[in-house]
């Protein structure tokens, strides 16, 4: 069964039929296409084109349409199977659904209705993981970490401020999957082919029946707009370079060579040759799939920067990096919220490595600045005791306050205390730093954001 061909004097090739067909991907789009039918059928019976009771009937036959049967179907398409399997059910009746409608608006509807779940869907699972980095870092309140910069050791944090940095970036992520989520809650049903249709049919009624927000404001617009599946393309892939990064840290600290961090044996991999490993090969998957969800973006940008306005057939080929895109997001969020949880912190390699390498040094300088030794001498004045400490292979923890005292007499005895990695996180109390109070109090609000997102 064709939707067209009174036109033609003859059918599609075989290389033609073989070359566009798209039902072996678009038939996800079943359940979104037999919800915008029916929902068509009823504003039919509203502008007067279907009686209440036809309306009624299709919506009985489509209920009764089998989803499996779309997998092995002869149809080009999702719309062509259900307006045939229609047809089997409701006979001639079925030739009224299609009054006023074009496939070009049906497509956008059906879309914008499956990703509005697979948003709604990713939202969860970005909040589940929020939660669990939360917990994660309320177990460890005070550890503390060496914090790096260019891969090398620069400053002590504490293990909660690193997680809670994450959680700032996926709170971002879920404003934006919410900002795309808003621009694909927009229904385009009526909008015909690019001119609407002249059967006053009740958008806003349609509308509210699909559970949408409102209307596409021109029709044209409506017919060629890919708009809100590049939001939730660019969305998913800033949340998957997150959780890519994400995945290269815990890489690195679950390592022999940092041992900070032991991940679940539920989430490593073993080595069919070397009985020892265990391969961080969850995480090394997500930092993999990363790379999907950037192709997919690229993918359809790239389709979409030459069309003219406004339909084209080449927007058949959105639908595979954008189903691909969200299968692998919602994936990678259950995949990294499932590491988290089950990963162990061991507190004492990363309190060593605080301890060690001179990660003190800006504190040491801080203090110079506050006692009137202008910042710049402070920096040369420790710059000095660095470079001394490593050529005699000393660590901040061999210097006493009298052996400091007389390396430079701006050393004074309360400044010694700088030694500990402890004592200068305390001092970095404004918000947003890493010093206990204020972690504890970013904790507090990130619980209230993440309730807030919930709602």
């Amino acid at each position: 069964m064709k939707l067209w061909g009174g036109r033609f004097e003859s059918g599609p090739s075989e290389v033609f039929e073989r070359f566009s067909w798209s039902l072996h991907f678009d038939r996800r789009l079943f359940a979104a296409d037999i919800e915008g039918t029916k929902a068509w059928a009823k504003a039919l019976a509203g502008a007067g084109i279907l009686t209440a009771e036809e309306a009624g009937r299709i919506a009985g036959a489509l209920d009764s349409i089998p989803e499996e049967g779309a997998a092995n179907a002869p149809d080009e398409d999702i719309h062509t199977y259900v307006i045939r399997s229609l047809k089997e059910r409701a006979g001639e009746l079925a030739d009224k659904i299609h009054t006023g409608r074009s496939r070009n608006e049906q497509v956008s509807l059906d879309t914008r209705l499956w990703l509005r779940g697979e948003i709604d869907r990713a939202l969860g699972l970005l909040r589940a993981l929020m939660g669990r980095l939360l917990e994660l870092a309320e177990r460890h309140p005070e550890a503390l970490v060496a914090g790096y910069t260019h891969l090398r050791r620069a400053q002590p944090v504490l293990w909660a401020h690193y997680l809670l940095a994450y959680f700032e970036m996926f709170a971002r992520d879920h404003e934006r999957l919410g900002q795309a989520r808003a621009r694909v809650n927009l229904m385009p049903l009526g909008s015909g082919a690019l001119a609407v249709n002249s059967f006053s049919i009740d958008r806003d009624a349609l509308a509210r029946d699909l559970g949408f927000d409102g209307i596409t404001a021109n029709s044209m617009d409506a017919s060629g707009d890919r708009d809100f599946a590049l939001d939730f393309l660019s969305a998913a892939s800033l949340t998957m370079l997150h959780l890519s990064r994400l995945a290269e840290d815990w890489i690195l600290y679950s390592s022999d060579e940092f041992g900070w961090l032991e991940l679940g044996d539920g989430v490593t991999s073993g080595s069919s040759l070397m009985p020892q490993k265990k391969n961080p090969d969850s995480l090394e998957l997500i930092r993999g799939k990363c790379g999907r969800v950037f192709g997919a973006y690229a993918s359809l940008f790239t389709t979409m920067k030459g069309l003219p306005m406004t339909y084209n057939r080449d927007m058949q080929e959105d639908k595979e990096p954008l189903f691909d895109a969200a299968d692998q997001l919602s994936a990678s969020l259950e995949m990294a919220r499932a590491v988290v949880e089950t990963a162990r912190l061991r507190e004492g390699p990363p309190r060593v490595a605080a301890e060690e390498g001179w990660l003190v040094a800006t504190d040491l300088a801080e203090a110079l600045a506050r006692s009137g030794v202008p910042f710049h001498q402070a920096h040369q004045l420790v710059g000095s005791l660095v470079l001394e400490s490593v050529k005699a292979g000393r660590q901040p923890r061999d210097w006493t306050p009298e052996a400091l005292a007389a390396f430079h007499p701006a050393f004074t005895a309360e400044m010694a205390k700088f030694l500990d990695p402890a004592e200068g996180v305390r001092t970095r109390t404004v918000p947003g730093g890493t010093a206990p109070a204020a972690v504890n109090a970013a904790l507090r609000q990130a619980r209230e954001r993440l309730e807030k997102f919930g709602q």
